[in-house]
């Protein structure tokens, strides 16, 4: 009797028969015929041999990155005004400018501190100093963190005890610890308030935000809370431009941060905290350029030059500065050099903006400094070769001694002069003097002086007498 499966049943049997495909030879043979390449058309033989070239590549460039080191990314560029992005970067700058001012010591927390050690310190019997050793050090410390708060502990760090000078016991004044942390706190503070001005947050300051910073720095300045508010933005012009004059040597109308926090410039603006009912001389206002007086002095010589009030001053009108005492040469040269050329042929296509004449005014008032020298050396360099001769002294001097027969003075040699610059300067190459010379021989003020200005010829001439003069009054 015939007996058979079901369709189900019998499929089921005959795929359980069915050998894996990896075990029939002629699966076998395939895939190696085909992995070989040999099977493969033209176009796939050409795929596979670009993939192998440039796996090959790749490998080679990944091993020369390796041998020659990571090199770093130096441009990005910026996001979009009003992007995510940009909104991500100012709250995160933000807040992280929020956190860094909350750990600073506030004017409580400073005289809380001076409390502290004042009370807690020894008094030296031979000199009478307050002073304190490193247990006393360390006392103030725990003293400080529980009045103050964990804020105040990073200033009381062995390292930082170490930077003090100490007496034969190993102890050192209270007094210069205290300037340090104030003066910490202080350059913290500004450095924070300049950052928040940092609109692109590339580390500088453009003029119109320092000119934000100076700002918002009158208020808290004793020796200018009774500035007209009309003056305001023309002094906040002018004290910027000292900023730019000696952090900015390359013209490119930024100052980088750092540099302003490190210049002398931020610690003479700062010295205006001083209280004006204190003993501040009108020569010592007269001097620091961020006075009101100061800034009143360079505002009305500005107009007095300015003959035709057209807000800028021509070569004509540059020659009544100081009285006439400069050279024609120099001034001619200052133009040529640090006087932008206008764009129209008009009138005032070479003529003197305010902002130029700030450096000008800048430069003359500190020859001595390696900025004020390097301005008025590129007026000295007629030929813009990087040095002097002697042919060019001798030119440079030709107009200051013209002055100084017309002054009534005695007759002198130009050819001694010339000789005596020479023997200041002590030039490297004995033929031509450069700006370093200047700079190296300490007395490259005097130099540009006496060949720019006939006053300042006089006052090198004079240097015994007025040097005697001076010294008179201290004696009685």
């Amino acid at each position: 009797m015939y007996s058979g499966s079901s369709d189900g049943e019998g499929h089921e049997v005959a795929q359980r028969r069915i050998p894996p495909a990896s075990s029939m030879p002629w699966v076998r043979n395939l895939r190696k015929f085909i992995g070989s390449g040999a099977g493969l058309g033209s176009e796939a033989l050409m795929e596979l041999e670009t993939k192998r070239i440039l796996l090959e590549i790749f490998k080679d460039k990944q091993q020369k990155n390796a041998e020659a080191g990571t090199i770093p990314s130096f441009y990005r560029k910026k996001p979009e005004e009003g992007s995510i992005s940009s909104r991500v970067q100012r709250l995160a700058k933000y807040r992280f400018l929020k956190k860094q001012s909350d750990l600073l010591l506030n004017a409580d927390d400073l005289d809380a501190m001076w409390v502290c050690l004042r009370e807690n310190c020894v008094i030296d019997d031979a000199t009478g100093a307050e002073k304190m050793n490193y247990e006393d050090f360390c006392h103030i410390a725990s003293v400080c963190s529980e009045q103050i708060g964990p804020k105040c502990r990073r200033f009381f760090s062995p390292s930082n005890f170490m930077k003090f000078e100490k007496d034969e016991s190993g102890r050192i004044a209270i007094l210069p610890f205290y300037l340090y942390v104030m003066r910490t706190v202080s350059l913290t503070q500004a450095r924070i308030d300049m950052s928040e001005l940092d609109e692109d947050s590339d580390g500088f300051l453009q003029s119109s935000e320092m000119e934000s910073y100076i700002r918002g720095l009158i208020p808290n300045l004793a020796q200018l809370r009774e500035m007209p508010a009309s003056f305001i933005d023309m002094y906040c012009r002018i004290a910027a431009q000292k900023f730019f004059f000696f952090c900015d040597p390359h013209r490119r109308g930024k100052a980088c941060i750092k540099k302003v926090l490190l210049s002398n410039c931020l610690q003479e603006l700062m010295e205006l905290h001083q209280d004006p009912e204190e003993e501040v001389t009108d020569t010592e206002q007269a001097e620091n350029w961020f006075s009101l007086t100061s800034a009143q002095r360079i505002c009305d010589m500005f107009l007095a030059l300015d003959k035709d009030g057209n807000g800028s001053i021509s070569k004509y009108e540059l020659r009544e500065y100081a009285d006439g005492t400069l050279t024609e040469i120099f001034i001619e040269r200052a133009f040529d050099e640090h006087v932008r050329r206008g764009k129209g042929g008009g009138k005032t296509s070479r003529e003197m903006d305010f902002d130029s004449f700030l450096d000008f005014v800048l430069a003359l008032e500190n020859k001595d400094a390696p900025e004020g020298l390097t301005y008025l050396f590129k007026c000295l360099d007629l030929h813009g070769r990087g040095f002097l001769t002697t042919a060019d002294i001798h030119t440079l001097f030709r107009d200051v001694h013209q002055k100084w027969i017309e002054g009534g003075n005695y007759e002198l040699c130009i050819e001694d002069v010339r000789d005596e610059i020479w023997d200041m300067v002590k030039p490297a190459d004995p033929l031509r003097i450069t700006l370093a010379d200047l700079l190296g021989c300490k007395q490259g003020g005097t130099v540009a002086s006496m060949l720019i200005d006939v006053r300042g010829f006089w006052a090198h001439d004079n240097r015994e007498n007025l040097l005697q003069e001076e010294e008179e009054p201290e004696e009685e």
